[in-house]
């Protein structure tokens, strides 16, 4: 395929100026998964929002997994999703750095994860920049928090709703806030 190149680049965490010339193979890729997510978004059947989701992110979708539509995702064959996963309504992925979901990971609504970005000079912003986005086993993610390019959530955390995650959050303990912080520690006793 030739378009692989591009695409490996981009996970190697190569800066990717849009005025290179594989930089159109993204956008195709992004465009065919549009027109699957047009689907996606037009059904109610949770199998078969399992197999188009599937399609788009190229491996078997758990059958434990559940997604409430509409969804949206850019590219969709950088996303890993584990067994038992939630995803609620109106959750955004731009996954190009990749989006890793373990097990029982849940996401309330409108959850933005962006594996993406751009440099911060201006001279320099027009741009591609990723980073991977990892959320570990029993992860929850409350409504409209974002999690941003390059972030590992730890496993059992709770990010609170509205926070922006800027920052890799450790096992065990809630974060909340702009940006995210920590709030408390989450013992067998809470």
């Amino acid at each position: 395929m030739q378009d692989i190149h591009i695409f490996e680049r981009l996970r190697k965490g190569e800066t990717v100026p849009f005025n290179d010339p594989e930089y159109p193979h993204i956008r195709k890729a992004c465009g065919d998964t549009r027109k699957l997510l047009v689907q996606l978004n037009n059904i109610t059947d949770p199998a078969e929002i399992r197999e188009i989701l599937g399609k788009i992110t190229n491996s078997q979708i758990d059958s434990g997994t559940g997604i409430f539509t509409p969804f949206h995702i850019n590219y969709g064959k950088n996303t890993k999703l584990g067994k038992n996963v939630f995803i609620n309504f109106g959750c955004t992925f731009l996954d190009l750095g990749g989006i890793t979901l373990e097990d029982n990971v849940m996401l309330a609504p409108n959850v933005r994860l962006l594996s993406e970005g751009h440099p911060l000079p201006a001279e320099k912003r027009q741009a591609l920049t990723v980073g991977h986005i990892h959320l570990k086993k029993n992860v929850w993610v409350g409504a409209n928090a974002t999690i941003t390019q390059g972030v590992t959530i730890g496993e059992n955390s709770v990010v609170a709703a509205g926070a922006v995650v800027t920052k890799d959050v450790p096992d065990n303990v809630v974060v909340g806030g702009i940006p995210a912080k920590i709030i408390k520690h989450i013992t067998d006793s809470v």
